[in-house]
Order: structure tokens, then C-alpha cells, then sequence
């Protein structure tokens, strides 16, 4: 009896020796399916702080308006003392209206007056927008135009023509450009162009008979 009892011992333990080792597998599988369900899902993002670009400053920005407003006039009859499309610009009377209209900013009515405003530009950063002036009758800032890029302007030339644009590269502007001024401002990141002199006037030619001090009659040789 006792060694048939002694077996019996024996095997009961290693039959609980078995069934232990058939649980530990699945008390593993447990906890890590308690260990997955317990953590926070994967992040789809990287962990590094997201960077934004710096803004874009553009000499231009706040400019476009006045000549995309100017190149629409183009084909505008010309007309002495003009402010409108429907009567015709002469050629202050074109800038005021366009600016007005693109910019809100109200200029006074003659390219003399014009030419005291808003700051005065080196050639290099004159941008869209910006007036041009010259000396057409012997008088300075006599001309004035709207520049829209590439070397190019708008303007209200001459009795009989009409609101063109003109390559300022031609022999005829290029030795009566007067300077340029900018009236309004740029981009709102951008300062303000700094003050400068204003350049001097060229020299005085003689002219047969005076001219309305608002009127440009450029004739033929213009385009020359």
C-alpha cells in the first residue's frame, strides 16, 4: 500500500507539472495581449515640431494693382485735361484716376505736384506701380507714367494718340527720364524706401512756344 500510494504521488504531480507547462504559454499570450491593449497606438507623425516658412517679401506686393489697372487703359483716347476713360486722360489725369482706383491713394492733380510725393527711388528698385517722370517740354517731372515691369510704362502720350505702353529703353525716354517715386507702400513687411534726392533737372531746352502746364505733346519723333 504505502509504494502504491507513492505512485500515485508521483503521478498526480506530474500531471500537474504538465498541465502547468500547457498554461504558461497562454498566461503569456495573456499579458501581452493586456500589455498591447493598455499602451497608446503608434503616432503617425514624427515626433519633431513642424517648421513654417518665413514670408514672402515681395518689392512688389501692394503694386501690382496700380498697373494691372493701368495696362487695362490701355487704348484710352488721349485728352487735355481728362479723368476718366469715358472723356479720355491726359497724362497726370490717367496716374491719378489708376492710383485712385487700384490703391486708394489720392494724388494731386498735376505731374508737378506728383512729383513731391511719396519717396523718391534709385533706378535699380523702381517695381510695378511705381511712377515715372520725365522732362518732355524742358521743364522738370513734366511726363509721368505708371511702370509696369520689363523696362516698360503706361501712359496718356499726346494730343490725337491714345493710352499706350512704352519701352523706356527707346533713345527718346531713356535721355529725358526724370526719376521715379513710389506713393504707395509696398509689402507689410517691407520698410518704407528711404528718402533720397531728387534728381536734378536736365538741362533747359528752348521751346518755340509755352505749354499747358499739364499737357505732353510728345509728336512723331517719340518713337524714334
Amino acid at each position: 500500500m504505502p509504494l502504491r500510494r507513492t505512485r500515485l504521488s508521483a503521478n498526480s504531480l506530474r500531471q500537474q507539472g504538465l498541465l502547468a507547462s500547457a498554461r504558461l504559454p497562454l498566461l503569456c499570450a495573456t499579458a501581452l495581449l493586456l500589455a498591447a491593449c493598455a499602451s497608446s497606438p503608434p503616432s503617425r507623425h514624427s515626433g519633431l515640431p513642424r517648421t513654417h516658412g518665413k514670408p514672402m517679401v515681395d518689392p512688389s506686393a501692394g503694386l501690382e494693382e496700380i498697373s494691372i489697372q493701368a495696362m487695362s487703359l490701355v487704348g484710352t483716347p488721349y485728352r487735355y485735361g481728362g479723368n476718366t476713360p469715358d472723356a479720355g486722360f491726359d497724362c497726370s489725369g490717367l496716374v491719378r484716376y489708376v492710383v485712385a482706383r487700384a490703391a486708394n491713394v489720392n494724388l494731386p492733380r498735376t505731374t508737378e505736384a506728383m512729383g513731391i510725393r511719396g519717396s523718391a527711388l534709385d533706378r535699380s528698385e523702381v517695381a510695378s506701380g511705381d511712377l515715372v517722370f520725365f522732362n518732355t517740354t524742358g521743364r522738370a517731372n513734366s511726363h509721368v507714367g505708371i511702370y509696369v515691369g520689363q523696362n516698360r510704362f503706361v501712359h496718356a502720350p499726346s494730343s490725337g494718340g491714345t493710352v499706350r505702353l512704352e519701352d523706356m529703353g527707346k533713345p527718346y525716354w531713356a535721355s529725358r527720364y526724370n526719376g521715379a517715386r513710389r506713393v504707395v507702400a509696398g509689402a507689410i513687411n517691407l520698410p518704407p524706401p528711404a528718402p533720397a534726392t531728387p534728381a536734378a533737372p536736365a538741362p533747359l531746352v528752348p521751346e518755340p512756344a509755352p505749354l499747358p502746364d499739364d499737357d505732353d505733346p510728345i509728336a512723331a519723333f517719340a518713337n524714334r
